[in-house]
């Protein structure tokens, strides 16, 4: 997927010739591997419209993006999860702005053997796998909300991220929401301590063990599922209705903070209290530098922010994303204002 769309943007290069190529100003950004299809796919069509700018993204993961935007060493960062209080801090006195792009969900998925169809998992269920407190399919836990699937006698192999990722920063989040064991043991954010399970790096890693490993789990997010013709089962959410990740009920977990959301767009929405909500949704930030060294790609960013929140949501479904709720982009128009050039 990510060959794919790095061809999308190598030919938007071509396209426009390397006269330009050499002559626009050239704006660097990284971090999470969520949004890099739309990201992409924005820069893209920014750049066609606007030849004098281009954007470089290196998707290099979340924990990577906070990173380089608290180094200085990038013009912009990208993350599922917001910076903390503490990293905040760590930013030598640079205020870093959040603004949300789009919205997308985690998803479990699974590899049983002798069992097929979509699982559902009780909150209960979801978070005692992950703690090593379930430890085989046909525990009850997991059976009696799946009746109809018969599930084997077999130990249940764990498969989590082992780089820095926003993925896990939402799964974390969900988890440290729905269980006070995992809250106080494990806790939330992009790296974890994790208390079973293989790692693999990546959506790609997880998913590529699962496949393997026969009666694991894992998890990725719904747009790697999507496009990549991986069952994933539902979730329990708040309400107790098992939910499907859709970008109908992505959206709805949103629209649930959407009236509050708070002045700095630092949020969660997993497990909100929706009865059609999916419980383990996210938004994804750009970071951006309250105070703009170099007016010029200030102007740009500020620019590039104002049309993705108008053209680029145009996008967002054709490529797997939920767009943002109307009343987040009203705040975000005037959260922009505050970008000192």
């Amino acid at each position: 997927m990510k060959k794919l769309f790095a061809a999308i943007v190598s030919v938007g290069m071509l396209a426009t010739g390397s006269l330009a190529w050499a002559d626009a100003l050239l704006i660097n950004g990284a971090g999470a591997t969520f949004p890099y299809p739309i990201y992409s796919k924005w820069f893209d069509v920014y750049h066609t419209n606007h030849p004098d700018i281009q954007f470089n993204y290196q998707s290099i993961g979340s924990g990577g993006g906070i990173r380089q935007i608290t180094a200085k060493t990038v013009d912009f960062g990208a993350s599922d999860g917001p910076m903390s209080d503490a990293q905040l801090q760590t930013a030598e006195g640079w205020t870093i702005l959040h603004f949300p792009t789009v919205l997308g969900g985690v998803v479990p998925i699974y590899n049983i053997e002798g069992a097929s169809g979509k699982l559902n998992f009780t909150q209960r269920a979801i978070s005692d796998i992950f703690l090593g407190k379930i430890t085989k399919w046909n525990d009850p836990e997991i059976q009696g909300s799946n009746p109809d699937m018969k599930l084997p006698d077999a130990a249940i192999v764990v498969v989590h991220r082992s780089d820095g990722s926003g993925t896990s920063y939402c799964w974390t989040d969900f988890l440290s929401k729905i269980s006070k064991d995992w809250s106080s043991k494990v806790g939330k954010g992009t790296a974890v301590n994790w208390p079973v399970g293989l790692g693999g790096k990546g959506n790609e890693g997880v998913a590529g063990l699962v496949k393997q490993t026969p009666n694991s789990i894992g998890y990725v997010e719904l747009i790697y599922a999507s496009h990549n013709s991986i069952d994933y089962g539902r979730l329990q959410n708040k309400a107790g209705k098992f939910v499907n990740c859709t970008l109908a009920s992505v959206t709805e977990a949103a629209s649930s903070v959407a009236d509050h959301m708070p002045a700095d767009f630092r949020v969660s929405i997993t497990n909100p209290p929706g009865a059609d909500a999916y419980p383990a949704s996210t938004f994804t930030w750009l970071l951006i530098y309250k105070t703009q060294t170099d007016k010029a790609k200030g102007q740009a960013l500020v620019d590039f922010l104002k049309w993705m929140l108008i053209e680029g949501q145009k996008y967002t479904t054709d490529l797997g994303y939920a767009p943002l709720p109307p009343q987040v982009i009203e705040m975000e128009k005037n959260a922009i204002e505050k970008i000192k050039l």
